[in-house]
């Protein structure tokens, strides 16, 4: 049965390379989506691999019991974040997996869905109330967090989240207009981005900066991902391959420095003479530097531009 949330998944071969998934392998798809790369990994890991899916929105989890539904008991999908991986399956009783792919940021599927309030398209903008949760009930929205946010938080989001030409005067003009009105649609917010003049001369219209940066703040995604790579590595068995997608810099860097570190262990300054940290080598990288997307996927799917794919692997003799 064909899903409306079904999208291609990006580097599709790259992660399989990357990840190696083996017959009777336990992998992580740690956003799982509409299974895109969850069902190549359960394709590779026949015939008694296992695969946990995890995904915050409940029509990602729904689209993939569809898409994989052909793989029976060998698939196991939960509700929730892969910041809380440990606990999560702690609970299915599984103490360490083989891979763990994650592919961050929003889907295309969740971007296409104007009730999500993700996207700003001029046609749909004055029915697109400013959500933006990847799963419902799960924390304010961003009609909430534009109402109670001050400047200097505005202007972070923007400047960290974005790259923003001009954050602080868009804060500044958001704050400003709040006093008169609530922002609740993404028309009211669309009004106070060309008001304010920001982002002119860039290559993205300033409206995907500043929706990606509101989006971002809304999830506490940078939070997540923080926590999300600790948790993967700790959760990988010695010799099991982590990968993440990466669409923009701060993600990717936030994932490059986290395998580094790993890959280092001790992260103590340069001159201190005896190491103080107790940091151990967890990892070794499997890709020096990022793998992208070549122009054939591109023009399938332009989403793949921006994709950023890292992978290391679990030390064999990590505590």
């Amino acid at each position: 049965m064909a899903s409306p949330f079904t999208h291609l998944p990006v580097l599709l071969d790259e992660c399989l390379a990357l990840l190696t998934p083996q017959p009777g392998d336990t992998v992580v798809d740690g956003t799982v989506g509409g299974g895109g790369h969850a069902a190549e990994i359960l394709e590779r890991t026949a015939p008694d691999g296992r695969l946990v899916g995890l995904d915050l929105d409940p029509q990602a989890i729904a689209a993939a019991g569809r898409r994989l539904s052909d793989f029976g008991d060998r698939v196991q999908l939960v509700r929730g974040s892969f910041r809380g991986l440990r606990g999560i399956l702690d609970e299915l009783g599984i103490e360490a997996v083989d891979g763990i792919l994650l592919d961050l940021g929003v889907s295309s599927p969740q971007l296409d869905d104007p009730a999500r309030g993700f996207r700003f398209a001029e046609e749909t903008a004055e029915e697109t109330s400013l959500d933006m949760r990847m799963g419902p009930e799960v924390g304010d929205t961003a009609a909430v967090l534009l109402q109670e946010a001050s400047i200097e938080e505005l202007t972070r989001w923007f400047r960290e989240y974005a790259d923003l030409p001009g954050a602080h005067r868009l804060a500044r003009a958001i704050v400003a207009t709040r006093e008169r009105a609530a922002l609740e649609t993404s028309a009211d917010l669309l009004a106070v981005i060309r008001e304010a003049g920001v982002g002119r001369g860039r290559r993205h219209n300033p409206a995907t900066l500043v929706f990606q940066a509101i989006r971002i703040a809304v999830n506490d995604e940078l939070g997540a991902l923080r926590e999300g790579l600790e948790a993967a590595i700790e959760c990988l068995r010695p010799g099991g391959r982590l990968a993440v997608i990466a669409y923009h810099s701060a993600e990717d860097r936030i994932v490059k420095h986290t395998l580094r570190d790993a890959v280092r262990g001790c992260v103590c300054p340069p001159r201190t003479p005896v190491c103080i940290c107790g940091g151990q080598v967890r990892l070794r990288l499997l890709t020096r530097r990022p793998v992208r997307a070549g122009e054939d996927e591109i023009r399938r799917n332009p989403r793949a531009r921006s994709a950023r794919l890292r992978a290391a692997q679990r030390v064999a003799n990590a505590a």
